[in-house]
């Protein structure tokens, strides 16, 4: 089902507020839970923005579209959300569908702030009309690559799905890997049955295993396979791109889903901010929000301000990017050129490594900071 229009008098051109298109993945085959904690987070943020007085007197109002995790509908409804007079376009979790929403956006002028998506190139060109919050994709996959060869694994298999998002993570993990005596051996996980997977994994005397596949087909079977392979005990189990965050990896899996290392954007530790925001949006998820949940209420609190000090013109708000310095929920947040990304970029993202406690899996560990 189709996310449902905002009303007519959010939407109609010359009304009062000040819209915001929000991008977000709210049906399959999108990660739904990953896009409802987003949406939390972006409306928890515009509520706090108009309980303040809004923008200059006047309601800050989001005109959500569901992507379902396809390029093509994000793009249409960048298209859709500049004929509806948006000041700019937010969220986005899936890097395809982002790299989407992103050219579309440049190509219209229409400000795009993605709020997760991590693929390096979100874009061809440089743009000045794009930033993003979540860091690219090669300095948090450097990042868990640090982490596999400090835990002593050098011979690591992936089991991928066919895609740009996870062919560009293996190639961050080959080259640093590479660096460090450590090899990087691909499995095609949709030729693989997972009694296949477990042979695959002892004939090459693997010590880590990474899934980059979806979730939770094939990766929960694939697990399950792993945990009671025998041969297999010692073999680190590993998701980098973070199905473990959300509660339905633990709810599919429970202790066999723990113990299982993924990248979080998170600090090691919550500021007073990111501690009143996390327990609201406890509240409105009724469950633990995942970094996802504060991308959503950084990235609208960054156009809030931009708002604030440049007005609801298109282009003076994708000038105001380098001027950007806002206290975020994970740290304080302004924007920067980043080689190889073409976009504005915050370079300060916190990244670190984590797991659900095999003790407690309600619980993480830190277990590696970048």
């Amino acid at each position: 089902m189709n996310t449902p229009p905002s009303p007519p008098t959010a939407e109609r051109a010359g009304g009062s507020s000040v819209r915001l298109g929000a991008l977000v993945p709210l049906t399959r085959p999108g990660w739904v839970e990953a896009g409802r904690h987003l949406l939390a987070g972006l409306d928890l943020a515009v509520a706090e923005v108009n309980a303040a007085g809004g923008i200059g007197g006047r309601a800050l109002e989001l005109v959500v579209r569901d992507t379902a995790a396809d390029p093509a509908r994000a793009a249409a409804a960048v298209d859709e959300l500049a004929g509806l007079g948006v000041s700019a376009v937010v969220g986005e979790y899936h890097s395809v569908v982002a790299r989407a929403a992103a050219a579309r956006a440049d190509a219209l002028g229409v400000p795009f702030l993605c709020s997760s998506a991590v693929l390096d190139a979100l874009t061809e060109e440089p743009t000045a009309w794009v930033a993003r919050l979540a860091p690219p994709q090669s300095r948090g996959w450097r990042i868990y690559a640090d982490f596999l060869l400090g835990d002593g694994r050098r011979r690591i298999a992936v089991a991928a799905q066919p895609s740009v998002y996870w062919a560009s993570g293996v190639r961050v993990l080959r080259e640093h890997l590479a660096a460090h005596d450590g090899t990087v051996m691909e499995l095609d996980a949709d030729a693989l049955t997972p009694e296949a997977l477990c042979d695959a994994l002892v004939d090459h005397g693997v010590t880590a295993l990474l899934l980059l596949v979806g979730q939770p087909e094939p990766a929960v079977p694939f697990v399950r396979a792993v945990r009671g392979d025998r041969r297999l005990a010692d073999v680190l189990i590993g998701a980098p791109a973070g199905q473990p965050e959300l509660a339905s990896w633990s709810a599919a899996l429970r202790e066999d889903g723990a113990g299982i290392p993924f990248l979080r954007y998170l600090p090691e530790r919550l500021g007073p901010l990111g501690e009143r925001v996390g327990k609201e949006l406890r509240e409105r998820l009724g469950e633990a929000p995942s970094f996802v949940a504060f991308e959503g209420w950084d990235t609208v609190t960054v156009l809030a301000s931009a708002l604030r000090s440049h007005g609801t013109d298109r282009a003076a708000l994708a000038a105001s990017w380098p001027r950007v310095a806002v206290e975020g929920t994970r740290g304080p947040i302004r924007f920067a050129r980043t080689p190889g990304t073409g976009v504005w970029q915050w370079a300060g993202a916190p990244i670190h490594v984590a797991d659900r406690d095999p003790a407690d899996p309600d619980r993480f560990r830190v277990l590696h900071v970048g």
